[in-house]
């Protein structure tokens, strides 16, 4: 995923999780696999024996260093679940002129060390605790695919719904392992009997009309264009501005 950030916009709310002391220690982590998404995006998987832990949603803070010192840093969602294997996964588009997805994509192999430092933000978090109502464009879908992954291993019975936007089939992020939690939105082609078009109301109405008794707690992630019409769309439809939580990057 590209960098992202979490400005403070009227639609970003209080209630972050507490980040641990550990995050601020930077991590050798090798490269262990590649995995081909799109043609423009791939998951890379990195050992990091020293991991702490992550909760869904979090991101971490990802350095290389060239041989004659140069040093790149960039933020990175985490796109695996949660669990005790030792790995962590990033899911990045390749950036035209970006040094380090560039370095990823045409590169990096297999055995390759970079450093790492995190999880970070508890604001973008999802625990598991609350129903999730998600919404994601592009490589936005990286850390909503974590929350996703999460519930499906641990069994969660908290509902969960996702709204993911793709210029097309062959660019949808994680196409193969979306399920019956989502629903796919292509802007530019779309399968036969597949309405194009951008993600609107009629998206977003039937899922908050039938929300469970407790509410959604709504998570956005894309582009500020994106985050910006996702957001209104949930307002227009009734999700209350305070649990409306926003990530966006670009």
């Amino acid at each position: 995923m590209t960098e992202t950030t979490t400005p403070v916009t009227r639609f970003a709310v209080p209630g972050r999780i507490a980040v641990s002391e550990q995050a601020a220690v930077w991590q050798t982590a090798t490269l262990t696999e590649i995995r081909r998404e799109t043609p423009r995006a791939a998951t890379f998987r990195l050992a990091v024996p020293g991991w702490a832990g992550h909760l869904p949603g979090q991101h971490l803070m990802l350095r290389l260093t060239a041989p004659d010192g140069y040093v790149a840093q960039r933020h990175y969602s985490i796109a695996s679940a949660p669990d005790d294997s030792g790995h962590i996964e990033l899911t990045l588009d390749q950036v035209p002129d970006g040094e380090v997805s560039g370095w990823f994509h045409t590169v990096a192999r297999p055995g390759d060390t970079v450093e790492v430092r995190g999880p970070l933000s508890g604001f973008f978090a999802w625990p598991g605790d609350r129903p999730a109502l998600l919404l994601g464009a592009g490589s936005g879908v990286v850390p909503l695919m974590s929350m996703v992954r999460h519930h499906r291993a641990r069994g969660l019975t908290v509902p969960l719904r996702m709204l993911v936007s793709a210029r097309s089939p062959e660019e949808l992020i994680y196409a193969a392992e979306l399920g019956a939690e989502t629903t796919p939105v292509f802007t530019r082609s779309a399968p036969p009997g597949v309405a194009v078009g951008r993600m609107t109301a009629a998206h977003v109405a039937p899922i908050l009309a039938e929300q469970p008794a407790t509410g959604w707690e709504a998570y956005v992630c894309g582009s500020n264009g994106f985050a910006e019409h996702a957001s209104r769309l949930l307002v227009a439809a009734g999700q209350p501005v305070e649990r409306i939580r926003i990530e966006r990057f670009g």
